[in-house]
């Protein structure tokens, strides 16, 4: 049987431009917009697909055969995606594994995601590296039209885009004869991670990212943890005024964003990386140990070490670049991670951290 293929072009911001054919749900007018990225993993697309932090950007695989493997509920980090489209190579048009209940293509058209297939990733990739992150316009549309949206369009900087996927009233999650009670801030909470949390020994109270810390602290927790998520952690203006009000009150842990709002509750700045950390094999090392853990990482912004206060020590640093992977306060019982030691698929090597989590809270 012919199958019927639907011109669509990519067109960046910088004017740069390409052709492929439109998958997925085709976006009103023909234009989808956002910043584009690209990640690095070999598997995994929907757990990248469903993780609240891409919000806002459009996503880039680098792994030119998307889909083989198809998708199946067990393996969404959110109840759906929200990034802006996909970006692939060649997209499977068949699934080949017995946990698979559909296909890609179908995921993406019933969760009315666009997308777009036969890319060049690998140019596109170089583009991105050299150039930076940058927004961009993808669709049917003509290819003028794609180069006004995507000069039109807004990338990630000063957005608070954690309120635009948090949780919208809190829930629990885990055994309520869990040893210890904790309280997450959802600036985009990956599932995965409330898995770790709970197998760990803690029942999770899931709370929304403007949740006052007076709220938090009425609960009576072992410990606050602070989630991933998307967008610019300088703009998350309540998420740091609430983190600076608990820090010292309870023991705390960070995960990405959930590290960035940390530093800067503590003092420090953040800035965006030229095209961020996105992939499953990032080097770090373990400066208390000298162990280099390899790590999933998923991350526009990182923490700028001259600005750190004193009390504040570096506990992990990227073997690639240099950039600060990991901060910890003895004083404040409160430490965080730029990457995800809760990726799956991906490298365990960190999974460690959430037994740290509940050590800091027994000898609390």
């Amino acid at each position: 049987m012919t199958r019927t293929i639907t011109e669509a072009h990519l067109v960046l911001a910088d004017g740069t431009t390409f052709a492929g054919e439109a998958v997925g749900t085709v976006p009103d007018g023909g234009v989808a917009t956002g910043e584009v990225v690209f990640n690095t993993a070999l598997s995994g697309y929907q757990e990248i697909i469903t993780d609240p932090s891409y919000a806002g950007q459009i996503i880039t695989f680098t792994y030119p055969h998307i889909g083989n493997y198809g998708v199946n509920p067990g393996d969404d980090e959110a109840a759906a995606p929200h990034c802006r489209g996909v970006i692939v190579r060649d997209l499977a048009r068949r699934a080949s594994n017995w946990r698979a209940t559909e296909g890609l293509g179908g995921f993406l058209e019933r969760h009315g995601l666009p997308g777009i297939a036969g890319i060049d990733t690998r140019r596109l990739t170089r583009h991105i590296r050299d150039a930076g992150a940058m927004p961009a316009a993808f669709g049917t549309a003509d290819p003028g039209v794609l180069l006004d949206a995507a000069r039109d369009a807004v990338g990630t900087d000063g957005q608070d885009l954690a309120g635009t996927v948090t949780t919208a009233a809190p829930f629990t999650f885990g055994p309520d004869e869990a040893r210890f009670s904790v309280v997450a801030y959802d600036f985009g909470v990956k599932r995965s991670i409330l898995d770790q949390l709970a197998a760990a020994g803690c029942r999770v109270e899931v709370v929304p990212a403007a949740t006052p810390a007076g709220d938090v602290l009425e609960r009576g927790p072992d410990g606050v943890f602070l989630s991933n998520g998307p967008g610019d952690p300088a703009a998350v203006g309540a998420g740091i005024d609430n983190v600076r009000a608990l820090l010292g009150q309870v023991p705390m842990f960070g995960i990405c964003l959930g590290h960035q709002i940390m530093s800067l509750a503590l003092g420090a700045r953040t800035f965006k990386l030229r095209f961020g950390h996105h992939g499953g094999n990032h080097p770090v090392r373990h400066l208390a140990t000298g162990r280099v853990e390899i790590t999933s990482q998923n991350h526009n912004y990182a923490v700028d070490a001259a600005s750190l206060p004193a009390g504040t020590e570096v506990s992990h640093v990227n073997l690639n670049d240099g950039d600060i992977e990991g901060l910890r306060s003895a004083q404040l019982r409160a430490f965080s991670v730029q990457y995800h030691p809760e990726a799956g698929p991906g490298p365990h090597d960190a999974r460690y951290l959430f037994q740290q989590f509940t050590d800091l809270m027994k000898d609390g």
